[in-house]
């Protein structure tokens, strides 16, 4: 029976594989010209302050460093759940994104909100690290509390065309999340080509993705519009196949409300409605809350204020 069951996953990941670089290739003239048509949509008041709270209910927000502290973790947890001053009916964000030892801060502040408690592991952010360290990683993050994981792939192991190892890694991933959720980041600066993007979107929704995402924000470039457009176009053909709907998550490089008002006419023009919500679209992006925040005073109250009148992310 064990047997059986190594040939049938052999075949499962290899033809998963097979089927991702059998793909067509992406057209760049094409995904560029549309990506950048989107960004020169013009939107009405009433739909531009709906858009930038849903916006604000789609972050991430995210501390990722090395002077990280209970203290600042805490600071961010109540940025998450209230971003700005109640009066402008701001929603909550969706989650906080930490490393794996702070989940419990996080999810002590946490855990009476609809805010999630997002972890990144699998040795953030390069990926290299014996298999079982990091599915432990996983695990750990998971037991202390997560909701999510963003788990990162071997670029290096992508990139050399082992593409049924990574297919194994992501699967491997998801089973040690247990009830949390799987984000998986291509780091789409270091694939290349758009083709490659395309191919490693595929195996990650293949393998048990929940969320495809752009990158760890690490590096540049991170998350650009037309890289975006190609995970999108990938996600909305899974779900043709499959029926699957697989989140999208933009990470890195998105610093102002204009761009993410793009990025969200982007996604219901190529996916639709249903994915215009947090439990299927993320921003990762701390730097943009303040300014999507500035926006939506200056929409409500006619008057900018100034980037210090807004708490740090």
């Amino acid at each position: 029976m064990k047997a059986l069951v190594r040939n049938i996953t052999h075949v499962r990941r290899n033809g998963a594989a097979e089927r991702a670089t059998a793909l067509s290739t992406v057209d760049q003239v094409m995904v560029e010209e549309r990506a950048g048509a989107f960004a020169k949509r013009s939107i009405k008041t009433s739909a531009k302050l709906a858009g930038l709270k849903l916006a604000v209910s789609m972050m991430d927000l995210t501390t990722l460093e090395g002077k990280d502290t209970p203290g600042k973790v805490a600071f961010l947890c109540r940025k998450a759940m209230q971003p700005t001053d109640p009066r402008y009916e701001v929603p909550s964000c969706a989650a906080v994104c930490v490393y794996p030892n702070f989940v419990r801060v996080a999810k002590k502040f946490l855990t009476r909100s609809t805010v999630k408690v997002a972890s990144v592991a699998t040795a953030f952010p390069t990926g290299l690290m014996p298999l079982q360290l990091k599915l432990e990683e996983v695990r750990t993050a998971s037991r202390d509390g997560a909701d999510e994981i963003d788990m990162v792939i071997d670029r290096g192991k992508f990139l050399a065309g082992e593409h049924a190892r990574v297919f194994d890694e992501i699967a491997a991933t998801k089973e040690a999340c247990g009830e949390a959720h799987l984000k998986v980041i291509l780091e789409t600066g270091e694939l290349q080509t758009y083709d490659n993007v395309r191919v490693a979107s595929e195996l990650a929704m293949r393998a048990g993705a929940d969320f495809i995402k752009t990158s760890t924000g690490k590096i540049s470039p991170a998350a650009t519009m037309p890289v975006t457009l190609v995970m999108l176009e990938a996600i909305r053909d899974y779900f043709y196949e499959t029926g699957i709907r697989i989140g999208m998550k933009p990470a890195g490089g998105i610093r102002t409300a204009k761009q993410a008002l793009a990025y969200l006419v982007m996604v219901k023009e190529t996916l639709g409605d249903d994915w215009l919500t947090a439990d299927l679209f993320r921003f990762g992006a701390s730097t943009l809350v303040n300014d999507v925040l500035m926006q939506i005073v200056k929409t409500a109250d006619g008057n900018y204020q100034g980037p210090d009148y807004f708490s740090l992310p």
